[in-house]
């Protein structure tokens, strides 16, 4: 079992075919789920899973979380989204990463990115933060440039 950071091979197709929305104002709502070590997540993921997951844990529940403040923007030729640092409090848990998925109707639960957090994170009776990089075109955690 493996966790290998990658965009979703599944989410640049979408892209394509207009079926992923990042507008600030108006789009699709993305989530953050924390998945340990046992997980297989990698640019062939296609959807949110629950295989293992984290457990439920304060205010941590299957699914993740909603990712806010999503924000968009381009800067020499490359296109970037950025969203708020997300906290889940009151936890107990291990996590080794994370998949952003796209909860919209028109792609229900669709994966987006595979985070690898380059091993295991934890939480006890405490704040578990995934805390997203700078909002710059060599940093953003989505970036598109051709």
């Amino acid at each position: 079992m493996a966790i290998t950071q990658a965009i979703a091979n599944a989410f640049k197709k979408q892209l394509l075919e207009g079926d992923q929305n990042f507008s600030s104002s108006g789009g699709d709502v993305f989530k953050l789920a924390l998945y340990t070590s046992s997980a297989t997540l990698n640019s062939a993921t296609t959807a949110y899973t629950a295989t293992n997951e984290v457990a439920n844990s304060g205010t941590y529940a299957a699914g993740g979380g909603d990712l806010t403040g999503q924000n968009t923007s381009i800067a020499s030729g490359v296109a970037i989204v950025d969203f708020a640092d997300l906290s889940f409090t009151g936890v107990t848990l291990t996590a080794r990463g994370a998949l952003i998925y796209n909860t919209s109707s028109a792609v229900t639960n669709a994966a987006v990115a595979v985070l690898d957090f380059g091993g295991d994170k934890t939480a006890t009776s405490g704040t578990f933060t995934v805390q997203f990089p700078a909002f710059t075109t060599a940093a953003a955690i989505l970036r598109i440039s051709g």
